[in-house]
């Protein structure tokens, strides 16, 4: 028996945690070191002195005494790129420290180069690649814009075992963990060259390296040690990035330190690549274990009984700490280390692979089930490998107890069953009237069952025996049960083994009666098929809808030239088909030739916003030839919006031209204001900042008056064409400007698509654009 291993697995999470914080303290205490050791050279003073020294420099500075550190070590290290803020910070660290003055007008241009040093000092003591990534990325890279950071090591076979990451993608990680030599690509270029490659818009499609998108910026660098390539780290951006000579530089000097860390870094004893990458890719713990011969010694001459390797799933069932391969079993895992060794032995002497429901086993004079309660390991199977090695693979976190507690877990509702060994079988209660017989028949062991079922279902009921009697494991199987009485009954089956060490010794479970379960999932699946008609009749609507506003807006306009403007617009849908909007535009000459020009956008999407668009761009052309100013227009708009059924608001401009004298009068209502370019430079028209139409039930709008001249070009636009997710109304607006003012020479038709082209919004609204040009 094992030593019960609740207090211990206690002990090591404390232990666990108390060493992170002391390699915390270790990266802070190399630089408080580093920087001792430079003033002690520099000022004659001894080790004990720099260092009151330094603390004594870091309080009059105002700075913390790491940070001070860092400047310090920077000021003399060559290591950094030229003409970074690293190496201006460096220069000005010096000349501070020099003086005895450094502060707090020295801290800002040497805040990246602190960063660089923490990274570097993080990076040199660290225990894994994974480490050493994490704190290249947080102190440096990310300065860089670097998302990811990979981390290989050289293995004597040349092949590249991924050692760490910072940054990247677990599941793409795991597809990288093993690159053999024979893989040709740019890892392997770089590795054999001993050269960087630097592939500011990706390597292309031809030649595949880990990364978002296969044009996003990548750089590989041979990581040294020595003179010699150990191994290769790879830097991935987000998307293409110029590498300019500054960030070549400060990706190498940042790197540089990984090498170290990599060659030093032991993992314990060498697994095949293969094998391991194997192991790598399972859900489930799985360990490779070696054993000791007879003089207490394993074939290599290493500790006795130990752990080679663990997968990842063996490494967070655990938390164990970093560098737990190489260690030995009673070490990791003391609970069950005598019946897990003896467990292997025996596989190794049989040269079979071997079985156990559970370790630890339940004590001598107890049941002959495990114990109720979580196990340390459960239905572990072991593969001898030769030479003293086996592969041990278990499911963590299983809730142990007799077999049938096991499937009860799994169901409620249930009968319970069990066969022997023999062929007899014991029934519940429950389980007589399932199958529609009485309870002085015999019981049906469940290999003979396949007689009563449907004969599509037989084959389930087969491989969950092949199951049970072949592998040892449970499941359940989804059959059709014929009754005597001619019913037809759906059964679901629960079963596990029950086992005396490796043999087979009966099967217990439960059946579950689920056919009022089924007759609601026909009921269901029929709702759900009234619900797809449902939906398809929406559908239907919604594009009737987008049709008729499509018809009523036009994507392109042919609108004729009125008095004395020449006129282009355009609506841009949705980007989303069924997302159908509100916005609208409208040009026409009324009697006595003034022109009138708008543009609106109802709040929300789909029919209803439709169908208001509609409704106020039919009231507002109708009431303009009342001879209403554009104030009153607006007024009665917004009555008419406040009046009707489902109240809509919306935002609007409406403008009067008047050809005579070439004034324009307009009114705005919570609406983007016209831009106005005149002679190549581009001005929003400012007018007072009116309420939403349908916000305020008789709201008052002011108007404003604005001359325009002959050559003059005025763009009424929806906020669809410059809303941007991220980006403030004013910096967009901006935007908007500048691309005005971009637009040239050519017809209106031209510098209308070209302006919609330019300037282009992210949150997939509907787009209005009309562009007036005076005559």
């Amino acid at each position: 028996m094992g030593v019960p291993e609740s207090g211990l697995a206690s002990a090591v999470a404390e232990l666990t945690a108390e060493l992170a914080a002391l390699r915390a303290d270790r990266a802070r205490r190399r630089l408080l070191d580093l920087a001792s050791g430079v003033l002690a050279a520099q000022l004659g003073l001894s080790p004990a002195e720099a260092g009151d020294h330094l603390l004594r420099l870091a309080s009059s500075t105002g700075l913390s005494a790491v940070d001070l550190a860092a400047d310090i070590v920077n000021a003399v290290s060559g290591t950094l790129p030229a003409g970074s803020a690293a190496q201006a910070a460096v220069g000005a660290a010096e000349a501070a420290v020099a003086a005895g003055t450094a502060g707090p007008a020295a801290a800002l241009p040497a805040v990246q180069a602190r960063r660089i040093r923490r990274g570097i000092a993080a990076a040199l003591t660290s225990d894994t690649g994974s480490e050493a990534a994490a704190g290249l990325m947080e102190d440096g890279l990310h300065r860089l814009g670097v998302e990811a950071l990979y981390l290989w090591r050289r293995t004597p076979t040349e092949c590249l075992e991924l050692a760490g990451r910072a940054g990247a993608d677990p599941q793409e990680a795991s597809h990288w963990r093993w690159v053999p030599p024979e893989t040709s690509g740019p890892l392997h270029r770089a590795l054999e060259g001993g050269r960087a490659l630097w592939f500011p818009e990706g390597p292309g499609r031809a030649e595949r390296l880990p990364g978002p998108r296969a044009d996003a910026a990548r750089a590989v660098l041979p990581l040294e040690r020595g003179g010699r390539v150990v191994g290769l780290a790879l830097a991935v951006w987000a998307a293409p990035t110029v590498l300019d000579a500054g960030v070549r530089a400060s990706l190498e000097a940042l790197c540089r330190p990984a090498g170290l860390v990599l060659d030093a870094a032991d993992d314990g004893p060498e697994v095949a690549a293969q094998l391991a990458a194997v192991l790598a890719q399972l859900d489930h713990p799985a360990i490779v274990v070696r054993l000791a011969d007879a003089a207490g010694r394993s074939p290599d001459g290493g500790a006795a009984h130990t752990v080679e390797y663990l997968n990842p799933a063996a490494l967070r069932e655990r938390t164990l700490p970093p560098g737990s391969a190489g260690r030995p079993v009673a070490q990791l895992y003391p609970g069950v280390y005598e019946e897990l060794v003896g467990l292997v032995a025996r596989a190794g002497a049989a040269g079979a692979p071997q079985y156990a429901a559970a370790l630890p086993t339940a004590p001598e004079g107890a049941s002959d089930r495990p114990p109720a309660g979580a196990a340390a390991m459960a239905e572990v199977r072991v593969l001898p490998l030769g030479g003293g090695r086996a592969v041990v693979l278990w499911r963590a976190g299983v809730r142990l107890g007799p077999p049938i507690a096991r499937a009860l877990d799994r169901l409620e509702r249930l009968a319970a069953f069990e066969d022997d060994a023999t062929g007899g079988s014991r029934w519940g209660p429950s389980v007589y009237p399932i199958f529609g017989i009485g309870p002085d028949e015999p019981p049906v062991p469940l290999r003979a069952l396949g007689d009563r079922l449907h004969q599509e279902d037989t084959g389930r009921l087969d491989e969950l025996l092949a199951s049970l009697a072949d592998r040892h494991t449970g499941g359940q199987a989804l059959v059709r049960v014929y009754r005597p009485d001619g019913g037809v009954r759906h059964v679901r089956i629960s079963a596990e083994p029950v086992l005396a060490g490796s043999t087979l010794v009966g099967i217990t479970g439960v059946y579950q009666d689920v056919s009022a379960q089924h007759h609601t999932e026909l009921a269901l699946n029929a709702t759900f098929d009234r619900l797809s008609a449902a939906q398809a009749d929406a559908l239907v609507r919604n594009q009737v809808v987008l049709r008729l506003q499509q018809t009523i807006v036009p994507e392109t306009s042919a609108l004729q030239a009125a008095a004395g403007l020449e006129v282009a617009a355009r609506y841009r849908p949705a980007a989303v088909e069924y997302r159908v909007g509100g916005d609208w535009y409208d040009v026409f000459q009324l009697p006595g030739g003034r022109v009138l020009v708008t543009v609106g956008d109802i709040a929300g999407h789909g029919i209803g916003a439709a169908t208001a668009m509609v409704t106020l761009r039919g009231a507002l052309h109708g009431l303009a030839f009342t001879g209403g100013t554009p104030g009153r227009l607006m007024g009665w708009l917004n009555d008419v919006a406040s009046g009707t059924p489902d109240q809509p608001t919306a935002t609007a401009v409406c403008a009067l031209f008047d050809p005579s004298d070439r004034t324009l009068h307009w009114a705005g209502a919570g609406h983007p204001p016209p831009l106005l370019l005149r002679g190549g430079r581009a001005r929003f028209l400012e007018g007072p900042p009116n309420v939403l139409l349908g916000a305020l039930p008789g709201a008052a709008y002011e108007e404003t008056t604005s001359g325009l001249r002959a050559g003059d070009t005025l763009m009424l636009y929806t906020d669809g064409l410059v809303e941007r997710r991220h980006t403030g109304l004013d910096e967009s607006l901006a935007a908007l400007r500048e691309a005005a003012e971009r637009l040239g020479s050519g017809t209106l038709e031209e510098q209308a698509d070209l302006l919609l082209a330019s300037v282009s919004g992210d949150t997939d609204d509907d787009t209005c654009l009309v562009v007036v040009h005076v005559s």
